[in-house]
């Protein structure tokens, strides 16, 4: 009896709590509603990895195989470990160079004390994100050919050089995907930082001055321990895409040449799954990735919970 008049209780107090703050959950309704259509309904899906899937006998007509294309993939595809390298190496330089870039750029953008500039030099700093990959990859192309390129002209004409073929050349692939990953979102990651920096108590400035504390040093002490909980967020769910790539823009600039660097799971699954339209073998690969992406979150998490006060859960 007790518990069902808790039960009840537990109902009300819902009822009320949604009919309070019923503006504020239509207002995230859109958002929920984006990802149980286009997330979590198409999970059922995933029971093609476990098939000889047939698109004329549909998912629950399809041959149960078990775990047979995972064994494929790691055993009898030629290129697999290639692709888990290359993959694993685009994502360790992406946390090593791409993740800090928005945080110091922040910083600096705190820093910063005229305000008709540093607004200037945001809007700049954002603009690159508002491209679309193709156009991304386009100047890329442009920049980078070795007949019309600028960078190949500034090489040739002021340095002496021969043309360099950078899109031809494998141990060039990483640097260009990352330098071009930093420059099209390093602006805009830093909205979420300087959103941290202003929720800043501004007394802990003052006490830091009071202490004799010099700019550096309280930026050091005081702005960037404010934004460590954003930090620690991001990261985290950092690490649940840490298996995945910029699918488009390295479909846009790989090549033949360099694939030895250039060629990542997110491409192979492409090839497979849509040109070769073996759905069963390009979902069991992509389970793959999305198993691995969740185990690093949990760790992460655990982590982040133990260690700091902030955590995703």
């Amino acid at each position: 009896m007790e518990n069902r008049r808790r039960r009840s209780s537990g109902a009300w107090q819902a009822v009320r709590t949604l009919r309070k703050y019923r503006v504020f959950y239509l207002l995230m309704l859109p958002g929920i509603l984006y990802y149980i259509v286009f997330k979590y309904v198409p999970m059922y899906g995933i029971i093609i990895a476990f098939q000889d899937f047939s698109v004329g006998r549909g998912i629950f007509g399809s041959k149960f195989v078990g775990i047979k294309h995972f064994i494929e993939f790691f055993h009898y595809t030629p290129d697999s470990w290639k692709l888990i390298r290359n993959t694993v190496m685009l994502n360790v330089y992406d946390l090593l160079f791409h993740f800090p870039a928005p945080i110091a750029l922040a910083l600096l953008f705190h820093e910063i004390r005229n305000k008709a500039f540093k607004r200037f030099v945001q809007s700049v700093s954002y603009m690159p994100h508002f491209l679309s990959t193709v156009v991304i990859a386009g100047i890329i192309v442009m920049f980078l050919s070795p007949t019309t390129g600028i960078v190949n002209f500034i090489l040739v004409k002021l340095f002496g050089m021969e043309p360099v073929m950078f899109l031809g050349m494998p141990e060039w692939f990483r640097t260009i995907y990352i330098g071009s990953e930093i420059w099209q979102k390093v602006g805009w990651g830093t909205i979420l930082y300087l959103a941290a920096i202003a929720g800043v108590d501004p007394t802990l400035y003052e006490a830091a001055k009071m202490d004799g504390a010099n700019r550096f040093q309280q930026m050091r002490h005081v702005t960037f321990v404010g934004m460590i909980p954003v930090m620690i967020i991001l990261f985290v769910l950092n690490l649940g895409q840490f298996m995945e790539v910029g699918f488009q823009k390295i479909l846009l600039l790989y090549n033949p040449m360099n694939y030895e660097t250039s060629d990542v799971i997110n491409t192979f699954v492409y090839r497979r799954g849509i040109l070769d339209a073996d759905f069963s073998f390009a979902t069991a690969v992509g389970l793959f990735q999305s198993v691995i992406g969740f185990v690093l979150v949990v760790i992460a998490n655990r982590l982040a919970r133990k260690y700091s006060e902030t955590s995703l859960w």
